[in-house]
C-alpha cells in the first residue's frame, strides 16, 4: 500500500434539521481496503455516497490521488475512476445482464450496437470475476443477490480505481459472499482501493486493513483492523457494549393451535412445501440463495400464483389468492427487498406505515388524514422508528428504521401470522437486536411468524424450529439441539438419493 489515495477533510452534511455528517476526516490509503462502521443513521452511506458523487458535501475538502475533486454527479465520479456499489441493487429491468454491466460505455458503431463485441467483453469480465452470470438473461427476472452481482460487475466494466461498496453482501448467501471477499481481496492485490462499508463484523475485520467507526454523524475513531475484535467495534460504535445479540426464547408450546397449515404447495420456484405454524411460534426458514424460501413466501401471501396445494389459516380459510386478501385474514409479510416491494420512499412515514389500512381510514374514497396521522403515529412509536419527523420522506431515514416502518405496517393490521423474509438486511447490530426483541416479543403474545435468513445464527438464534430447503423443497426439518449451523449447512448442500 502507498500513501493516502484519498483524503477527506471536516466533510460535513446536512438533511433539514438533520447533521448527518459532522466534520468528518478519513484518510484511505491507495490498493488498502478500508472499513466504514457504524450504526443506521450513523453518517456511512452518507460518506460513501459524497465520494461517489451521488451527494454533494456541504463543507469540508476532499482531494483524490492528491488533487482537490468535488463531484457533481456519479458520472463525474465515474470519469475519474471512481465508482460505487448502492446498498440496494438498480438495475433497468428491461434491459439484458450484459446491457445493465455496460450501460453507457457499450460498444457501438454509428450508433448501433455491436451485440458480439458486447458478448464478448461481458464474457471476458464475468469470467474474470468468477461469476456464473448468463449476460443474456433479463436482469429484471434475477433475484436481489443476482442483480448485486450486475452492480459489482458494472463497476469493475468502468476499470474504477476507487470502488465505494454499500453492503455489497447483504442479499448474497455463503457461496456467493466467499467469491466476492476473494474478488475484493484481489482488487486490492492490484491496486485498486475498495471503501467497504458492512454490517458484518467478521466481514470488516477478515478482509479490511483499516477501519473507520462513525456514531451519530461523527468521527470516533480509525484504526488498523488488526489491532480490533468485534467486541471492540462495538462498544465504538454504540458507545456501550452490546450486552447479547439475541433474546431468551420462550420454550415453544407443542399444544398451542395451528395457526398456518400448508400442504404440497407446488409455485413458480417451489417444487414441494409442507409444514405448519403454531401461535408463538418462530419458524424458521433456511437454504441458499435460490433454494425456493422467498418463492414460499410469496405464494403463501397471494403474491405468486399457486399451481397446486392447499394453504389453510386459522382453522380452514384458504389463503394464496391475493396479498390483500391474506392481509384482511390477518397474514402479514414482511419483504425481502424494502426498496422494490417494500417502501414507497418518496413518501412519509405515516405515509407507508398506513398503507395497508388506507381503505379503513377512509371515508367516501378520502383519506381522513387526522385518523391517519393517529394511527401511524401509534404503530410508529411502538416499533420506535427514529431519524427524521414521521412526516418527513422514509428516503430520509436509515436502512434499520425503514425495516422498523415495514414492521409498523404489518402491526397496523393486527396479524395473526407474520412472514418475514430478511427482516435484518441491511440493518446495524444495534438495530438488529432491536427487531429480534420486537419479533420475539410478538411470538410471546401468540402471534406465529415465518423467519426467512440469510444469516444462518439469525435463523439459529431465534427459531423454535427450522426447515432447511434444497432445490424448491423442503428437505429437513431441525428442533432443539438439533438446531445447529452445521446440520442446516449439511441439509442445504447434500444431494438427493
Amino acid at each position: 500500500m502507498d500513501a493516502s489515495y484519498l483524503e477527506l477533510l471536516d466533510v460535513a452534511k446536512h438533511f433539514g434539521g438533520v447533521q448527518a455528517l459532522d466534520r468528518v476526516s478519513v484518510s484511505v490509503a491507495r490498493g488498502s481496503v478500508h472499513a466504514l462502521v457504524g450504526e443506521n443513521g450513523a453518517g456511512k452511506s452518507t460518506l460513501g455516497k459524497i465520494i461517489a458523487g451521488a451527494l454533494i458535501r456541504d463543507a469540508g475538502s476532499m482531494t483524490l490521488d492528491g488533487q482537490p475533486v468535488s463531484f457533481a454527479s456519479p458520472r463525474d465520479a465515474l470519469e475519474h475512476k471512481v465508482a460505487a456499489i448502492a446498498q440496494e441493487p438498480s438495475v433497468v429491468p428491461k434491459l439484458t445482464v450484459a446491457e445493465n454491466v455496460f450501460l453507457g460505455v457499450e460498444p457501438r458503431k454509428a450508433g448501433v450496437l455491436r451485440k458480439r463485441s458486447l458478448k464478448r467483453a461481458y464474457e471476458r469480465l464475468a469470467g474474470s470475476a468468477g461469476f456464473e452470470l448468463a449476460g443474456g438473461t433479463v436482469a429484471g427476472q434475477l433475484g436481489t443477490a443476482d442483480q448485486q452481482k450486475v452492480e459489482i460487475l458494472r463497476a469493475l466494466s468502468r476499470d474504477a480505481q476507487l470502488i465505494v461498496m454499500d453492503e455489497p453482501s447483504a442479499a448474497l448467501g455463503a457461496h456467493e459472499t466467499r467469491q466476492l471477499h476473494e474478488m475484493i481481496s484481489s482488487l486490492a492485490a492490484s491496486g485498486k482501493t475498495i471503501l467497504l462499508i458492512s454490517h458484518f463484523l467478521g466481514e470488516v475485520l477478515s478482509l479490511a486493513d483499516s477501519v473507520t467507526v462513525l456514531r451519530d454523524g461523527k468521527l470516533i475513531k480509525t484504526a488498523p483492523t488488526s489491532a480490533e475484535t468485534e467486541a471492540s467495534l462495538i462498544v465504538a460504535m454504540l458507545g456501550r457494549p452490546l450486552t447479547s445479540t439475541f433474546p431468551p426464547r420462550q420454550p415453544p408450546d407443542e399444544s398451542a393451535s395451528i395457526l398456518l397449515s400448508v400442504r404440497n404447495l407446488r409455485a413458480p420456484g417451489v417444487e414441494d412445501a409442507s409444514f405448519d405454524v403454531r401461535a408463538g411460534e418462530i419458524l424458521g426458514l433456511a437454504g441458499l440463495v435460490g433454494a425456493g424460501r422467498t418463492e414460499v413466501a410469496r405464494a403463501v401471501f397471494g403474491a405468486a400464483r399457486i399451481e397446486s396445494g392447499e394453504i389453510d389459516f386459522l382453522g380452514g380459510e384458504s389463503l394464496g389468492r391475493s396479498p390483500r386478501q391474506s392481509l384482511e385474514a390477518g397474514l402479514g409479510m414482511i419483504p425481502e427487498s424494502r426498496k422494490d416491494e417494500g417502501l414507497i420512499f418518496g413518501r412519509s412515514s405515516i405515509e407507508n406505515a398506513t398503507l395497508s389500512r388506507l381503505g379503513k381510514l377512509s371515508t367516501a374514497g378520502v383519506v381522513r388524514r387526522r385518523a391517519q396521522r393517529r394511527a401511524g403515529r401509534a404503530v410508529l412509536d411502538r416499533c420506535e422508528v427514529r431519524g427524521a419527523s414521521y412526516g418527513a420522506p422514509v428516503s430520509a431515514l436509515s436502512g434499520g428504521n425503514q425495516q422498523k416502518v415495514l414492521l409498523a405496517r404489518m402491526l397496523l393490521c393486527s396479524p395473526r401470522v407474520l412472514l418475514a423474509d430478511e427482516p435484518t438486511r441491511g440493518v446495524d447490530v444495534g438495530a438488529k437486536q432491536a427487531i429480534y426483541e420486537f419479533l420475539a416479543e410478538l411470538a410471546a403474545e401468540g402471534l406465529g411468524i415465518v423467519l426467512i435468513s440469510s444469516e444462518l445464527e439469525e435463523v439459529i438464534g431465534l427459531s423454535h424450529r427450522v426447515l432447511v430447503m434444497r432445490r424448491s423443497r423442503i428437505v429437513s426439518e431441525l428442533v432443539g439441539d438439533d438446531i445447529s449451523e452445521s446440520n442446516i449447512l449439511a441439509a442445504a448442500f447434500e444431494e438427493r438419493a
